[in-house]
């Protein structure tokens, strides 16, 4: 089980909340990273690709415009904290990874749509068949490294 840890709001007769989220940082401040990765379940593997195949495109596409970016922070908090208020469990607080996560997606979404407007992408696909075989390289590459670490730990 993860570590326990109360709400800061709580007071000390509250039940405590676990997070077990927490991992990422907590393997890298012991000097263990691979314990993370070896820990990883499906669903956080496929979030990991997600983020892969949008740094990918990212870099791909970057662009440099104030207004793109400053637009996607903006669209990030507004949708961030929408977010955070509908996944508010009453006493029990979020964890810091997945709060991250919930203002993170919206960025990545509006900053994509904006990168590759124009640009004759399907749904999160180039045109390209090219780039999509390296991302996709990238994505797999990254599972063949978490399976290793998988192993590794047995």
């Amino acid at each position: 089980m993860g570590a326990k840890r109360l709400h800061p709001f709580a007071t000390s007769n509250l039940i405590a909340v676990e997070f077990s989220e927490l991992k990422i940082a907590r393997g890298i401040a012991e000097g263990a990273p691979m314990s993370y990765f070896a820990n990883l379940t499906a669903g956080r593997i496929v979030l990991w690709c997600y983020l892969i195949w949008y740094l990918f495109f990212a870099a791909r596409y970057f662009d440099p415009s104030p207004a793109l970016w400053l637009t996607s922070l903006g669209l990030s908090a507004i949708i961030g904290i929408a977010l955070v208020i509908s996944t508010w469990r009453g006493k029990a607080a979020l964890d810091g990874w997945q709060t991250f996560r919930l203002f993170l997606m919206p960025f990545c979404v509006s900053s994509f749509s904006a990168l590759v407007k124009g640009r004759g992408f399907i749904l999160v696909f180039s045109p390209s068949a090219r780039e999509n075989l390296i991302a996709l390289g990238c994505c797999i590459a990254f599972c063949a490294f978490v399976a290793g670490a998988k192993l590794a730990r047995r």
